[in-house]
């Protein structure tokens, strides 16, 4: 009773106005005593014991503060208040134990944290032992290489279609994040093969030194992949019909120009818009189809400059593939200078060509 009683004598006089080595000492035996005794405490118990670790860490050296993260990152009921506060830590040594290991962090406030913190956090998330789709999306978002990498090689993180979507976007012409992609078990048919059509050759050969087994497969699939997402887009879409005739009407009326296709693209009319660029460069519908879904902006920006419209107008265009995502204002940029730089009969000649091969 009496070490009792001169233990917490010792807290309150640290809690009061000891100094930080004081608080420090004080920490490691305040810590020593949650740990050891956690399985037995009540949630009460729990929560004095988060104010009192709040007081103990206020003007802490950061070692002070990381030794508790160590301590308390794997302790299944370790006071809440505290665990947050050392995961938004900007000490990496002090916010990495907790935000890889511990379990009393939820989805929410990882995702606040990877959205707000550094690098640093961000890779420390991603190796978690399980991560859901809300917080891959971010770390896939606004992680660099390293992150991206770390996450897509966490067998226990779960993505979404759009963080997939992301992956593949970032795995051009880098053959390891693209070969690391690709070895997802659960990667989906479509998605491998959107990471193969826009892979650069040296991507390409990492991923079948990485699945010899369809190694000889590869080109074919490559060949196919375009027509997949045709097809795709083509089921979604709405029957070509109507539009066919509307714009039939209007080249034999000789109103079709581009002031209609500007106006089709802004107000979101995508079969009107693939139907006219269609009949503008004399291409079947299907073909001008592809090159609007397509990942790659360049494919429909050829078409746009083989008809020779404007800037303004190609951009619409852009728009309106892009759908409710949008195009970012760097996308946009590059866009813009490839429009301008490109040649009117270098697009020509693509079209011909795709015109002829048909």
């Amino acid at each position: 009773m009496v070490a009792k009683n001169a233990f917490l004598s010792e807290l309150e006089d640290a809690l009061a106005n000891g100094p930080a080595d004081r608080r420090a000492k004080t920490l490691r035996r305040v810590t020593d005593l949650f740990v050891f005794g956690s399985s037995h405490f009540s949630g009460d118990h729990v929560a004095l014991f988060d104010g009192v670790f709040h007081h103990l860490i206020a003007d802490i050296e950061t070692s002070a503060r990381a030794m508790l993260a160590d301590r308390l990152k794997n302790v299944g009921n370790a006071p809440l208040g505290v665990i947050r506060t050392l995961a938004f830590d900007d000490a990496i040594s002090v916010a990495g134990p907790v935000l890889s290991t511990s379990e009393r962090i939820d989805n929410a406030t990882l995702v606040e944290n990877a959205r707000t913190k550094s690098q640093e956090h961000l890779m420390a998330i991603s190796r978690r032992l399980t991560l859901v789709e809300t917080v891959t999306d971010v770390l896939v978002e606004r992680g660099d290489r390293d992150v991206a990498l770390s996450v897509v090689r966490n067998a226990g993180a779960k993505f979404s279609e759009t963080g997939y979507l992301r992956l593949v976007k970032r795995s051009e012409d880098d053959a390891e994040l693209a070969q690391s992609v690709g070895e997802r078990p659960e990667i989906s048919r479509q998605n491998f093969l959107k990471l193969l059509t826009t892979a650069s050759k040296a991507v390409r050969l990492a991923l079948q030194a990485a699945h010899p087994e369809i190694a000889a497969d590869v080109h074919k699939a490559v060949a196919q992949a375009a027509t997949e997402i045709q097809v795709k887009a083509a089921i979604a879409s709405r029957d070509y019909t109507a539009a066919r005739a509307r714009i039939k009407s209007l080249r034999d009326a000789g109103h079709l120009s581009e002031i209609e296709v500007d106006e089709f693209a802004r107000a979101g009319k995508f079969e009107e818009t693939a139907v006219a660029l269609a009949a503008m460069c004399t291409l079947p519908v299907d073909a001008v189809e592809r090159a609007m879904v397509m990942d790659r902006e360049e494919a429909i920006l050829i078409v746009a400059k083989a008809i020779d419209l404007s800037w303004p107008t190609a951009r619409s265009i852009l728009n309106l593939c892009t759908g409710k995502n949008g195009v970012s204002p760097e996308t946009v940029e590059k866009c813009r200078s490839l429009y301008n730089n490109m040649k009117r009969d270098t697009a020509l000649q693509v079209v011909k060509f795709q015109r002829e091969k048909r």
